[in-house]
């Protein structure tokens, strides 16, 4: 089997989807639970996740490489078993703490919240919260047991401020000149949680936009070494084909921050002002389908596009922290997503069976 970067870009730690169906096509008599893939020169043992998309099949092998531009790595696949792998995603639904559902990666942290906080009549936060990271461990277990996640122990902390807003990329529909916000998410469903990959969905019950019942789902998967979420959002309505919406980032009241709202390239950024002794969060969107508008309007960035009537509409939204030692300035956070959307234009990534 044969991986091939006809890219100019240089993937590290860069999560792969490898079909099922064509493995099992090479493999016929591969044991799905007793095989590994290992790579030919270095005879290194690759981590592999097999992906199930929430079925009772599997859909994909997920591997994790560092490949360099126009080059090519040949992996085997051994029918022996393989290695435990270090998870490096993890999410789970949290009712001890109002049912949050929170999930992480070897880099970032996020949360939702969930109906018991909407019922407590302090729900006002329907947007997107991150959580610091300054290792690669999993923590969410860890701070909601401790219960002191607004502080740094040593591993990063819950500083962002969410409010009343989508806080850190969420997505509301957008009529007559106003966010009309969903209520917090109802049910959640696990489809696949590590060690590469997690993804997870939520649905909302429906609520009222300028008069019309709306209902959404959302579908949020992380891969492990990435800075940003994938995004799909399903809108079932009534009256007309297309919904428009925004995607938002909270916009603090400080001065210092650096933004940038680039409709054409659909990035929109935003390099916070320090917080403090807290430091610095970078929080970032990119949309590869058309933006129709950028603007600031509610303390908010926000992204106006349109949303076709139970279509599924695919974004991608995440964070950086300067404390963690790895995106540390805007240029840097900036230049990060213009790789990423460039990546989504062409991988580059393909593979092969020799």
């Amino acid at each position: 089997m044969y991986i091939n970067n006809t890219s100019d870009i240089n993937y590290q730690s860069k999560v792969i989807e490898i079909s099922w169906e064509k493995i099992k096509k090479q493999f016929p008599k591969l044991d799905s639970y007793n095989f590994k893939i290992v790579e030919t020169i270095s005879n290194k043992q690759i981590p592999f996740q097999l992906e199930y998309c929430g079925d009772t099949i599997i859909n994909n092998v997920l591997v994790q490489l560092d490949l360099k531009s126009r080059t090519t790595m040949e992996l085997l696949i051994l029918d022996e078993k393989p290695s435990v792998f270090k998870p490096k995603t993890f999410g789970r639904y949290v009712p001890e703490r109002l049912d949050d559902f929170a999930w992480e990666n070897d880099k970032i942290s996020f949360r939702m919240y969930g109906k018991a906080l909407e019922l407590q009549g302090t729900g006002n936060a329907f947007g997107t919260d991150v959580w610091v990271k300054s290792t690669d461990k999993l923590v969410i277990d860890e701070r909601y047991k401790r219960g002191k996640y607004h502080q740094d122990h040593g591993d990063g902390m819950d500083y962002y401020h969410v409010g009343f807003t989508l806080g850190a990329g969420n997505i509301a529909s957008y009529k007559n000149d106003s966010i009309w916000y969903s209520k917090n998410y109802t049910n959640y469903k696990v489809l696949d949680n590590g060690p590469l990959r997690t993804t997870f969905k939520l649905d909302f019950e429906p609520w009222t936009v300028a008069g019309e019942n709306v209902r959404a789902t959302k579908t949020v998967s992380l891969d492990a070494g990435t800075q940003l979420n994938k995004i799909t959002v399903s809108y079932m309505f009534e009256s007309e084909d297309i919904l428009p919406a925004v995607i938002g980032i909270i916009k603090r009241p400080e001065e210092g921050g650096k933004e940038l709202l680039n409709v054409e390239d659909g990035i929109l950024s935003y390099w916070e002002p320090t917080h403090g002794d807290d430091g610095t969060t970078g929080v970032g969107v990119i949309i590869p389908s058309k933006v129709n508008n950028m603007k600031v309007r509610y303390n908010q960035f926000l992204a106006e596009v349109e949303i076709i009537n139970n279509v599924p509409f695919v974004y991608y939204t995440g964070a950086a922290w300067d404390k963690a030692g790895i995106i540390t300035n805007n240029e840097q956070w900036v230049s990060y997503l213009k790789t990423k959307k460039k990546e989504l234009l062409h991988s580059g990534i393909e593979v092969s069976f020799k």
